[in-house]
């Protein structure tokens, strides 16, 4: 009987003479050529701050313009209050009162915000503020008291000393 020296052997692994004649299995690392320069990465995160300057000019533009801001009213803690009064609480000074939506914007100079009512623009009520900021009440519905002031161009222009938010 002729005996097999291999016969045991899987025929998975390789023999010592098959493993020689084939390649390393480990070799050396190559360098690469494409490395990323520098003038590269510096251009990158240039055009980073540029779009991100962008995107934080429009944001402050859409806000500008359409009055809303773009921390919604339920996340900012400095949020005014429905039925909270800001402002102060004497109305024998401040004897008018006018309720509407508040947006920015005056006419013609009088006014820094208007007060939209039913009625159209016609029966809009122009406001200026010495003792309250009425930046903090754009784009909700108020409930003002305070004292008509002369206008040249505004319909009601009225100096506003107490706001109640509805």
């Amino acid at each position: 009987m002729e005996a097999k020296t291999n016969s045991t052997q899987s025929p998975y692994v390789k023999s010592s003479s098959q493993q020689s004649s084939a390649s390393p299995v480990m070799r050396p690392m190559e360098t690469h050529k494409n490395e990323v320069g520098g003038s590269k990465v510096v251009l990158v995160l240039f055009l980073m701050l540029l779009v991100g300057a962008g995107l934080g000019y429009g944001a402050s533009y859409f806000s500008k313009a359409t009055g809303a801001s773009i921390v919604p009213s339920a996340l900012n803690p400095n949020a005014p209050q429905k039925g909270k009064v800001y402002g102060t609480g004497d109305t024998s000074i401040f004897k008018d009162t006018a309720e509407g939506q508040m947006q920015n914007g005056g006419i013609d100079g009088e006014g820094q915000y208007h007060l939209v009512r039913p009625g159209g623009p016609s029966q809009s009520v122009y406001l200026t503020s010495s003792s309250v900021d009425l930046s903090q009440f754009v784009g909700q519905k108020i409930k003002v008291w305070g004292q008509t002031q002369a206008a040249q161009h505004a319909g009601w222009l009225m100096d506003v000393g107490k706001v109640e938010v509805e």
